[in-house]
């Protein structure tokens, strides 16, 4: 074997913990940065999505009490993932994910005020979707009227 040539380097990981904090702190960036209206239907998007996904398990584990406990947890997670995978998929713009902000903030590239603006139009747009779904659709899944009744207009 020739001298000049090493052997490869082995990297179980895509990124460094330094490299991956870094772009943690570019994505953040980009997030903070953001303008409001494209921000905010971005969160509503995402509180739609997880709100789907809510829905979507509770539909599921509906009437699954003659299955096993675990087995009926596992379906309703399963299909709860579905509104995570919008949130990704879409690029949509949910609260838990824009608390990695923190990172830009920490690094200087973010201010506190941007930070803050954030959080706050994501966290408000989520809540808003969240609970108009809420209100919406849990009424109408516990409602003991028949389906042509519940699906009737109000008058």
């Amino acid at each position: 074997m020739p001298e000049n040539v090493s052997a490869p380097t082995v990297r179980v990981d895509a990124f460094l913990p330094a490299e991956m904090a870094e772009r943690a702190e570019n994505v953040g960036v980009t997030k903070a940065n953001l303008d409001f209206l494209t921000m905010l239907g971005l969160a509503i998007l995402a509180g739609a999505f997880i709100a789907l996904g809510g829905i979507f398990m509770t539909t599921v584990t509906t009437g699954s009490a003659a299955l096993p406990y675990g087995v009926g947890r596992l379906l309703g997670g399963l299909v709860f993932c579905l509104g995570l995978i919008l949130v990704i998929v879409a690029g949509a713009e949910l609260f838990t994910g824009n608390t990695l902000i923190v990172m830009a903030f920490m690094s200087g590239k973010v201010t506190l005020v941007k930070l803050l603006r954030n959080w706050v139009i994501v966290y408000l747009g989520n809540f808003d979707r969240l609970t108009g779904h809420r209100r919406r659709h849990v009424p109408e899944l516990c409602s003991t009227r028949p389906a042509a009744v519940r699906w009737a207009p109000m008058p």
